[in-house]
């Protein structure tokens, strides 16, 4: 995974797709995506399958055993499929087989939901468009973004953050992504890597990048190296030069601890 976080494959979750906000193209790489984090124990998709805007999604489900739930549109204007996303959530939240929740959507009426699995102890992932607004965003512990799903390798450019910035201090040199889904690693990014770093660091100012990557997650649940055209959080913090990186080798064959510092 591209930032730590606790989970396990055993863990149990219930997918919930929301079909009128999020793109059937990518439901390969939305799938082997929620594979990280655990096993489907449910996966449900709602909307109006009299209407023929959802077509595309009818070719797919088959193939993925993805259950549709219709509910149809009782009123122009009123978001009936919503409501019955929630309130299968709520029911499946109460029998007890689930230890989370993959809320697939980019509609911020599912914030509430996020916030109301969280409080039951549930682990809840959103999985969306970058024009999720962010109310949903920080309701769940992770958010990722569709976009990002399909990025392949770290297509690099070198550039510096800031052609302003001429203290040695303050000059960052970065790698950064050319392709048009990701974003550059701007002074926001950077800023939130080092005081995370700093908060955790050691007397000698070391920090275990495991324990960067949690902590990152809890204070931007949609932190992800993916954003920012990395595959993992390693060869995102390689590229900043105000980071130092160090691999410990632990005794077992191709097992590293990451440990890292501010310059």
């Amino acid at each position: 995974m591209n930032t730590s976080i606790e989970t396990s494959i055993d863990i149990k979750l219930a997918v919930l797709i929301d079909a009128d906000n999020v793109p059937s193209a990518n439901i390969r790489e939305m799938l082997e995506e929620i594979a990280k984090y655990g096993t489907p124990t449910y996966k449900r998709i709602y909307g109006d399958w009299t209407k023929p805007n959802l077509d595309h999604w009818k070719k797919v489900l088959l193939d993925n055993s993805i259950i549709p739930i219709q509910q149809y549109a009782y009123t122009t204007g009123k978001n009936a499929t919503d409501s019955a996303m929630i309130i299968d959530a709520m029911d499946i939240l109460y029998t007890g087989r689930v230890e989370g929740f993959f809320l697939v959507s980019s509609d911020s009426d599912f914030t509430r939901l996020a916030s109301r699995l969280r409080e039951a102890g549930m682990k809840v992932f959103g999985l969306g468009k970058k024009q999720t607004p962010n109310p949903f965003v920080s309701a769940c512990n992770k958010f990722i973004y569709i976009e990002v799903l399909s990025t392949i390798g770290d297509g690099l450019v070198v550039a510096p953050t800031s052609k302003s910035n001429k203290t040695k201090e303050n000059k960052q040199t970065i790698s950064t992504p050319s392709n048009s889904n990701v974003s550059k690693i701007d002074e926001e990014a950077i800023k939130l890597l080092t005081n995370t770093i700093t908060d955790l660091a050691d007397e000698s100012g070391w920090a275990s990048l495991a324990e960067v990557g949690n902590l990152l997650l809890k204070k931007k649940s949609n932190f992800d190296s993916r954003n920012y055209g990395f595959t993992k959080l390693v060869p995102l913090v390689k590229s900043i030069s105000s980071i130092e990186v160090d691999e410990r080798v632990t005794g077992k064959a191709n097992i590293k601890h990451v440990f890292v510092k501010i310059k």
